[in-house]
């Protein structure tokens, strides 16, 4: 038997349950994983209140990354065995102390990577490489601006782009987070609760401005970050934190001649060898040292509620774990 957190219909952290199912056995193409760690995630929250479209027109289990151990393998598995440590990203469906899914989104864990830190970084550390090297191909000599800089995310990027020689400029709400995000590569970090983060870019880039936004929280900050960007720029917008943005209009971006880019992740992931490429350089950089993944807050997963509040209140920095 396995535990799930499910929800019924859009709504508060309260909505959320725990039920108990017999264990599904995996079918061709399958696997069958114990879960020893799961990742919580701003989409969990999109998803969970009905801000992100209600994918099922039943209970649902959320969750996009998890890390655990193969106890079961179906036909037609080749690069997978039982006992195998394992960690994947997936559109819902991890808050469960086990699950059977189709194994090419599933990669091995390297033995020295810990579960609490491979269910930390898969969405968030892929979302990361598809960023710098996908949606705009950071380079040496760039500078650029990163919202939500002491985030999961944003812990993670602010070392993987000064690693690339990126100078890095950061946003993060109080002293704290500001701080945190200094120790994680940035450059600099406007405290946006003080200061006003377009005029402080101009400040800091003698009035050029950045190559690149990296924008996840949408509604607040769009139209700033566009005015942050030296011409040609590009505006990656990865998220929604604050709401949707309802305002813009392409010609928004024929003052600088900017560029706008809306990726998702799963998108990438849905291609195999995307996927090995890219959670091989990843595990890479952690192993090297390159890449700290600091998993900050640790819940059981029948307190999920209590996650889903502390992210929502912004009370957390780096990333956010439930342990089974």
């Amino acid at each position: 038997m396995s535990t799930k957190i499910v929800i019924a219909q859009p709504g508060g952290s309260e909505q959320l349950r725990a039920v108990t199912v017999e264990d599904a056995q995996p079918q061709a193409h399958e696997v069958a994983i114990r879960h020893e760690a799961i990742g919580v995630n701003f989409i969990d929250v999109y998803i969970r209140s009905g801000l992100y479209p209600w994918p099922v027109d039943k209970d649902l289990v959320l969750g996009s990354e998890a890390a655990g151990v193969v106890v079961a393998v179906g036909d037609d598995v080749n690069h997978l065995a039982v006992g195998d440590r394992v960690a994947y990203t997936l559109p819902n469906g991890a808050y469960a102390t086990e699950r059977v899914i189709d194994a090419s989104h599933v990669v091995r864990i390297p033995d020295a990577v810990s579960a609490e830190v491979a269910a930390a970084v898969m969405l968030k550390g892929l979302t990361v490489s598809y960023l710098v090297n996908d949606s705009y191909a950071a380079k040496a000599g760039d500078t650029i601006l990163f919202h939500a800089a002491a985030g999961g995310v944003g812990s993670l990027a602010g070392q993987w782009l000064a690693h690339l020689g990126v100078r890095v400029i950061g946003t993060a709400g109080g002293a704290e987070k500001c701080e945190l995000a200094l120790k994680h590569g940035y450059s600099d970090v406007i405290d946006y609760s003080k200061e006003d983060f377009e005029h402080r870019v101009k400040e800091l880039t003698d009035g050029q401005g950045v190559d690149a936004v990296y924008d996840s929280v949408g509604a607040d900050t769009v139209a700033k970050s566009l005015a942050c960007l030296k011409r040609f720029g590009t505006l990656v917008c990865f998220g929604q934190s604050s709401g949707p943005v309802t305002d813009f209009k392409i010609s928004d971006l024929a003052a600088n001649s900017l560029r706008l880019t809306r990726p998702t992740l799963f998108h990438f992931t849905s291609s195999r060898d995307w996927l090995e490429q890219a959670s091989s350089e990843l595990f890479e950089l952690i192993l090297s040292g390159t890449l700290d993944v600091p998993v900050k807050q640790r819940f059981s997963l029948a307190d999920v509620a209590l996650a889903h509040e502390a992210l929502e209140s912004r009370q957390t920095t780096g990333s956010t774990v439930l342990l089974p």
